[in-house]
């Protein structure tokens, strides 16, 4: 079996807008190198810090919201 780890990257963006709080924070409780690999693409800040929450770039933030309407929400 072959990971798809852009689809694994997709999921965790999603649910970073799952987490959201103060405008832009979400809470970074996921695998390491998802988010290194989120960060390398420009969608959220670097997160080897002491925070527990990792900043979403504005694309970030649009794609997280996109991939969450489409990846956990029903059709109505």
């Amino acid at each position: 079996m072959e990971i798809d780890h852009d689809k694994i990257d997709e999921a965790v963006l999603a649910l970073l807008w799952l987490t959201l709080h103060d405008g832009c924070l979400a809470w970074k409780s996921f695998d390491w190198d998802a988010t290194d690999r989120l960060y390398q693409k420009g969608l959220i800040c670097d997160p080897a810090n002491k925070t527990k929450s990792v900043v979403l770039s504005n694309e970030g933030l649009q794609k997280a919201e996109e991939l969450f309407k489409a990846l956990f929400t029903r059709k109505p």
